[in-house]
């Protein structure tokens, strides 16, 4: 039986749908909101595999190139690997999910969210999130949501729920928020350096649209649910936890305080291999409960000592930032490098100076377009004292680039100010927290080494929280440890203005406004105070590029006049690039930039494409070449490809009976622009460009 449930939201239409497709999975939901389509399912094992302690979630969100009436490209015409795009949007949609499974649920579980039909809207990632959690809880999934995804743009400074790309383009605000009916589990997005409270109503609008979007799923479950399957939570002997605890609760306490990470994690490894040694029997299963009993005394005795004593592992108290090194032009030969060290985080960011040629062309459901900034994030396992094999970049490492991205782009210069293509490469050299927002800081700190004009320094802090109850206490700078052991990673990046992107993930029920709002004025008083220490080390972009950076100059010339740079065949342009050592690169809309290693091989092309589309002047005298004689005058060439007519009047000062008896094809002579008329014929007097002979000389017989 077909069951659905239908809103309006921002003036379109949102349905979700069960009971006519993919029925064999635990849950399905097609998801329609104006003419985009989302089919979302949710499949969960029946059995749980040996061993596995952890939730085994996957989500996947998948593009059809038919969603968007296109063919894939490439030599198979299939869709193939994920886009960055679909990469980011899977992640979008598992960080509010997963927070929302039960303890001691071990089932395989995978979630798919797949893009059918695709409109201009841009809102099948939003839909993704609320057709996921929608398809979840119909299941016999165990899951405490729902919940559903809201985006919330700004323009002209009043909020639109929901924005279209176009009006996207034109918003200093997009942001998209996931949560339930009674919290907020997930923020991401960029800004336009916008104040904390702006951002604060932001969040505030888009939860009250997604109480109402919950409310319908509630509905839709109620008549299309099934019963959900219980969850049995493993039975640990009092008797061996007691043993466990009276062993290890002191040395752990000891050991959490050990301010090295390194030397932390090995003091912790060494207790739990010695309890497990001293108290693990003969019975299989003792050790992994004695593991699970340790892990939960770390997870208590960490969070206690911060809720109780205001001390964290390191020493530091709440809103203390971890000590801070800035460099600046560690690498000789590349356009601008940065080494920024925060405690045990270290980021190494490069930037590179590009030309247009240099650009990323994406090929999205939406359409087609370039990308002149990127960010690429590299986390490779020594930063963590690991050995494994390179492998291409993960999720997490295509997210922490798209955040740290989005977090610079707003400072970034515009095209027409900065004409080149920018990439920053940030390798992480050591990692214990934050390693998303050092590359922020090292990113701006790089662009500023390249003499990169950027508007303002960026920078970037993750925050924590631990609560119990009542008790809440909100860390600045958290350490690896307290993002795993915390209850939520809010990462916020900006200017000493505002806010430019943030990025917030819950492992709890949710968070309220007013410890957001706490979150965001304690970052604000951070990010300041690491704005500082990198403004120590550079204080703004340097006034030269790189000598190794291309010289990038533009110009702009008449589109009429771009085949005349071009030439047949582009023979004329491959002359100049030829002749000047140069790369050229010319835009229908006229514009042409001209990269170079140096300014001289530049002007020598522009004074060449000068010549090529140089407009001819009334008044204005040139040499010009005779190309054709006829019996009332003489066509001239004034300009490459532009010729203009000396009648034989204004040939001579004096009476000229033929025009051969004056000119010949092929001769050079002075002429002078009379008059260019509506249909862009030239008149030219050569007369006018000669001076008149003199009186006596006038006078004077003829020669011979």
């Amino acid at each position: 039986m077909i069951h659905a449930v239908e809103l309006d939201v921002a003036g379109r239409r949102l349905r979700l749908e069960t009971g006519r497709v993919a029925k064999q999975a635990s849950g399905a939901v097609w998801a329609s909101y104006a003419d985009t389509v989302v089919l979302a399912t949710a499949v969960a094992s029946q059995t749980v595999k040996p061993g596995i302690d952890f939730l085994p979630l996957t989500v996947d969100y998948q593009e059809k190139a038919y969603a968007a009436g296109k063919i894939p490209g490439g030599y198979f015409k299939r869709e193939g690997r994920p886009s960055e795009k679909e990469v980011l949007t899977s992640r979008l949609i598992d960080r509010p999910l997963r927070p929302l499974f039960p303890d001691g649920y071990y089932f395989e579980t995978q979630v798919i969210a797949s893009v059918l039909s695709a409109d201009k809207t841009g809102s099948s990632d939003v839909i993704g999130i609320t057709a996921a959690s929608a398809a979840l809880a119909i299941s016999d999934i165990p899951f405490g949501g729902p919940v559903a995804g809201i985006k919330v743009g700004r323009v002209d400074g009043r909020f639109v729920i929901n924005p279209d790309l176009e009006t996207l383009e034109r918003s200093d605000l997009h942001l998209v928020v996931a949560g339930t009916a009674d919290a907020v589990m997930m923020v991401e997005g960029g800004a336009n350096e916008l104040p904390e409270n702006v951002m604060i109503e932001a969040i505030e609008l888009a939860h009250e649209e997604i109480k109402k979007i919950v409310a319908k799923i509630v509905e839709l479950q109620a008549v299309a649910g099934k019963p959900k399957r219980p969850v049995v939570n493993e039975q640990i002997d009092p008797a061996l936890e007691e043993a466990v605890r009276a062993l290890v609760a002191g040395p752990i306490r000891d050991a959490i305080l050990i301010p090295n990470k390194t030397a932390r994690q090995e003091r912790l490894d060494q207790i739990l291999s010695e309890a497990v040694e001293k108290l693990k029997g003969d019975d299989p299963n003792r050790e992994r409960h004695i593991k699970l009993i340790f892990h939960s005394l770390e997870y208590s005795e960490v969070r206690n000592m911060i809720l109780e004593k205001g001390v964290r592992a390191d020493g530091r108290g709440p809103a203390d930032i971890r000590p801070i090194t800035c460099e600046v032009g560690v690498l000789p030969r590349t356009h601008g490098s940065a080494l920024f060290t925060r405690g045990e985080t270290q980021s190494l960011a490069v930037v590179t100076l590009g030309t247009t040629e240099d650009e990323q062309r994406v090929d999205a459901l939406e359409g087609e377009y370039s990308r002149t900034f990127m960010l690429h994030y590299n986390f490779p396992p020594f930063s963590v004292g690991e050995a494994r094999p390179l492998r291409s970049p993960g999720r997490r490492e295509v997210g922490h680039g798209a955040l740290a991205e989005r977090a610079l782009k707003p400072v970034i210069p515009s095209k027409e100010t900065f004409p080149y293509t920018l990439r920053i490469v940030s390798d992480i050299l050591e990692s214990n927290g934050s390693s998303s927002m050092a590359t922020v800081c090292g990113g701006t700190l790089a662009l500023m080494d390249a003499g990169v004009p950027i508007k303002e320094p960026v920078a970037g802090i993750a925050m924590g929280l631990i609560k119990e109850g009542d008790r809440v206490m909100v860390l600045s700078d958290i350490l690896g440890l307290e993002d795993h052991l915390g209850d939520m990673d809010f990462k916020v990046t900006g200017t000493k203005h505002g806010v430019t992107a943030l990025q917030m993930d819950i492992k709890i029920a949710g968070i309220t406004p007013a410890l957001m709002r706490q979150a965001l004025d304690q970052a604000r008083v951070g990010r300041l105070h690491i704005l500082v220490r990198m403004l120590e080390a550079l204080s703004g972009p340097r006034a030269n590029l790189s000598p190794f950076a291309p010289r990038i100059f533009t110009m702009k010339v008449k589109p009429d006049k771009i085949r005349e740079v071009i030439g047949p065949g582009g023979k004329t342009i491959r002359s100049i690039i030829a002749e000047c050592g140069v790369k050229i690169n010319v835009e229908d809309s006229g514009v042409i930039s001209i990269a170079a290693v140096d300014e001289a091989s530049a002007k020598k092309a522009m004074d060449m494409i000068n010549k090529l589309t140089e407009e001819v002047e009334v008044g204005k005298i040139y040499l010009g070449t005779v190309r054709k004689i006829m019996d009332f005058g003489a066509f001239v060439e004034v300009l490459p490809g532009t010729d203009g007519l000396v009648h034989i009047s204004q040939l001579a000062h004096h009476r000229v009976k033929s025009v051969s008896d004056e000119v010949s094809e092929g001769d050079q002579i002075l002429v002078k622009v009379l008059e260019i008329d509506k249909q862009g014929k030239i008149r030219l007097s050569r007369k006018e460009a000669m001076p008149a002979p003199s009186t006596s000389a006038a006078k004077e017989p003829a020669a011979g």
